[in-house]
């Protein structure tokens, strides 16, 4: 219950932050939506009046509706995003995992192209002051500087963000009001007919939807950043921010009405400026670029700031390869990924390069986050399910979104030979890789055999005590994936007991099990056989960092504060100096053998794992371990064998 009211509870602090890394992406669409409505097109008043009208209940029952009043609700421990969704319905059906996945490598996709085709949208008003001037370069300039200074953390960047936000859209609003006030009849496009008229009556008016579309791209947004700003924050900003926006598109339209007759020129410009970019006096043009640059950058964080959160989640559910993971300040949830900062640069730039102007970046832009919206619509409704909906509201709620959705997707479909079968490659990339480790693990997972650790308390303690064995270490610490306290892999006991035998004082067995909720961190002991056998199960939550070398050790502190184990060296000249004996870690690595009996499909993703196990770090680095204290110990994968063979075994003794 307290947690709920904190998610509710509205802030100042709370309302500029929301400001700030929320509504970046949606937020700066009035730079290009009305240019891809209208290009190469004459302005018509169908066009205008219907376009808008198009635009207004998108923003109303996309972006409102869907996320605001619904998805919202949607939080898991306050935290949102497709993936945040898919762990509190998975356990309703495995095939659940199919759309999170899509989902997720859309939303990926998506991260590549609104940097590209904010800052380009915001740099090419410039063309209008200077003909000439390097448009691409500047952009891949900025976003280079972008990109480079994430290593560094930015939160006080962000801090700079709330209020320019609220510059930009005080600003947006202003200019659209404006021209309202001159053309005070363009409020007629609020009538949802013009919509009607212009999708069914107006040639080709169905595909028009695939620019009306960049309107609401980024709704996402607003659920992925739950965690970062509650719920009660973003929906009274979203009030602030949906006012300003619906203000500027209808100062646009009440603009263009005054240039009725006219042609859009193929890049959907007037007069060499876009219709943004139109509603500003010539005085103030140089200010309001500069202001909207500052905002299409803050766009972009934003999304690269969402891309590392959807990543490092993905790596916690198992969804992704374990690469590595900074945190570069204090802030809860801010993380830096180097891995993905380098993919997502070299994306951008080349979308850039290939696209060169944001008129043909809107070819390529919204086809991808189509599928992850109605994704988010499948899941949702299972959650809305799961939780008490009755199920004809479940219905109609589902099939009213998913109508309006595929009509989205349909439309979006006539970009895709130009230019938007770039983002759904780069959305199959994304899957090939998810995929690949998710399904290999699965595979991995058959194959890896357990016993009931019970049957070996005798050996090992007896193990523990045999002086005639070399003692390898005082602690030993084998990370294990036994869920059952009573199992271990075959593998740990083979490692222990029969490879060669590793006598050590005690037998420490850790298991991470991260958890659907965020931030869960606790653990649980077990103390099997006193001082000879203890496992350590950790709890951690799937935006929980897993720093196992930490934990362990803030463990076996209170484990010896409490008296419940003794980790002084056993050695007689170190025992009565009460020094703490040595621990070493063992991670096992399994590796495929030649002597598998795996069809096509399985070879094909098990050498794609190995491939992107290659370019990860190794697996001590994965949980957070000293790399001093630390062997990583290569075992067989247990398989069926290929075949059942013929051998002739001849025996001779001389």
């Amino acid at each position: 219950m307290e947690r709920s009211a904190k998610r509710e509870r509205v802030t100042v602090a709370g309302l500029i932050v929301s400001l700030g890394i929320i509504y970046g992406d949606i937020g700066t669409s009035p730079l290009y939506v009305f240019s891809a409505i209208g290009s190469s097109k004459q302005i018509t008043r169908e066009l205008i009046y219907g376009g808008l009208s198009c635009v207004f209940w998108t923003l109303m029952l996309v972006t409102t509706l869907k996320y605001v009043v619904v998805t919202l609700r949607a939080d898991n421990k306050g935290e949102g995003g497709i993936f945040s969704l898919y762990t509190l319905v998975r356990r309703r059906g495995r095939w659940l995992i199919v759309p999170a996945i899509i989902g997720g490598c859309a939303l990926l996709a998506d991260g590549m192209i609104t940097p590209p085709i904010s800052v380009t949208s915001a740099i090419e008003g410039l063309e209008f002051l200077i003909p000439e001037i390097p448009t691409v370069k500047i952009v891949i300039t900025i976003l280079t500087v972008l990109f480079f200074m994430q290593q560094f953390g930015s939160n006080v960047v962000g801090k700079m963000f709330g209020p320019l936000m609220f510059i930009w859209f005080a600003m947006l609003a202003v200019l659209g009001l404006s021209q309202i006030l001159r053309y005070p009849d363009i409020v007629q496009a609020l009538n949802p007919y013009y919509a009607w008229r212009l999708l069914s009556q107006y040639p080709g008016g169905f595909f028009i939807l695939g620019a009306v579309f960049l309107c609401t791209t980024g709704a996402e947004a607003l659920y992925t950043d739950l965690g970062h700003c509650g719920r009660g924050n973003i929906r009274v900003t979203w009030g602030f921010v949906v006012a300003a926006l619906i203000l500027n598109y209808f100062g646009q339209g009440a603009f263009l009405m005054g240039h009725e007759g006219e042609m859009f020129d193929g890049e959907g410009k007037l007069g060499g400026l876009t219709p943004f970019y139109a509603l500003m006096p010539k005085a103030f043009l140089p200010y309001g670029i500069g202001v909207a640059t500052i905002a299409t950058v803050i766009a972009s964080q934003a999304l690269i700031s969402g891309t590392y959160t959807l990543i490092a989640e993905a790596i916690r559910l198992n969804l992704w390869p374990k690469v590595r993971i900074k945190f570069p300040s204090i802030l809860k949830g801010q993380i830096y990924v180097p891995s993905a900062n380098r993919i997502l640069w070299l994306g951008c730039c080349s979308i850039t390069l290939y696209f060169q102007k944001a008129s043909n970046m809107e070819a390529a832009y919204g086809l991808a986050i189509t599928l992850n919206m109605i994704v988010t619509t499948l899941l949702l409704s299972v959650y809305l399910r799961m939780h008490g909906t009755s199920l004809p509201v479940v219905v109609i709620a589902f099939c009213g979104f998913l109508m309006i959705e595929v009509s989205f997707l349909i439309a979006n479909l006539d970009k895709f030979s130009h230019g938007g079968y770039v983002s759904l490659v780069m959305g199959l990339c994304f899957f090939i890789v998810i995929w690949s480790w998710y399904a290999a693990r699965k595979i991995r997972n058959r194959y890896t055999d357990f016993v009931r650790l019970e049957e070996y308390y005798d050996t090992l303690h007896n193990l523990s005590h045999d002086t005639t064995i070399n003692k390898y270490a005082t602690n030993l610490v084998y990370m294990t994936s036994a869920n059952n306290k009573y199992e271990i892999e075959w593998k740990v006991m083979y490692s222990l007991l029969h490879k060669q035998p590793k006598r050590a004082d005690i037998y420490w067995f850790v298991h991470v099990d991260v958890t659907d909720e965020p931030y869960t961190r606790y653990c649980n002991v077990d103390v099997l056989v006193p001082n000879d056998v203890i496992r350590v199960e950790f709890k951690l939550g799937f935006r929980v960092a897993p720093r196992i070398n930490q934990y362990f050790r803030k463990v076996v502190t209170e484990l010896v504060e409490r008296q419940v184990v003794d980790v002084t060296s056993r050695y007689a000249s170190l025992h009565e100096k009460n020094i703490t004996g040595d621990f070493r870690f063992i991670v096992l690595d399994r590796v495929i053998t030649s002597d598998h009996n795996f069809n096509f499909y399985q070879r094909i993703i098990l050498a794609l794992h190995r491939l992107w196990k290659s370019l990860c770090p190794g697996e001590e680095k994965n949980f957070g371990l000293d790399t001093s204290l630390v062997e990583v110990e290569r075992v067989p994968l247990g398989a069926t064998p290929t075949a059942d063979f013929n051998l002739e075994l001849r025996i001779s003794a001389d």
